[in-house]
């Protein structure tokens, strides 16, 4: 196709202005300490994790101590391993094993059951 640079001008710019518009890109993620970017799980109800297993290998619970200050929305949850997991407004949170470096987000929409979670 021969689009003229006009053309290519304005469906780049409306290629650029879909990406920018995606909620993860727009809003601020939450991360972890180490600055990895945090999970919450559609199949977990009333405060509760229901990862475990290979769920949990794949989906690393975010675990604090019950000595940790928590800071606002924050709270600790027990497990049923025994582990202290941190949760989001009331949201059990996990870390996702295939982002590798600080602000990856490769677990956003997977299974349309994993979201980021966002400010």
């Amino acid at each position: 196709m021969n689009f003229s640079y006009f053309g290519r001008s304005l469906c780049a710019a409306a290629l650029g202005l879909a990406a920018f518009s995606s909620p993860v890109l727009a809003a601020e993620m939450v991360k972890d300490k180490g600055g990895m970017t945090l999970y919450t799980f559609d199949a977990d109800k009333d405060g509760q994790s229901t990862c475990y297993d290979t769920c949990a290998t794949n989906w690393p619970p975010y675990v604090g101590k019950a000595d940790e200050k928590a800071a606002k929305g924050w709270t600790l949850v027990p497990r049923t391993d025994g582990a202290q997991q941190w949760a989001y407004d009331g949201k059990p949170t996990y870390t996702y094993m295939a982002d590798k470096a600080a602000g990856d987000a490769k677990g956003d929409g997977v299974e349309g059951k994993w979201h980021v979670i966002a400010k």
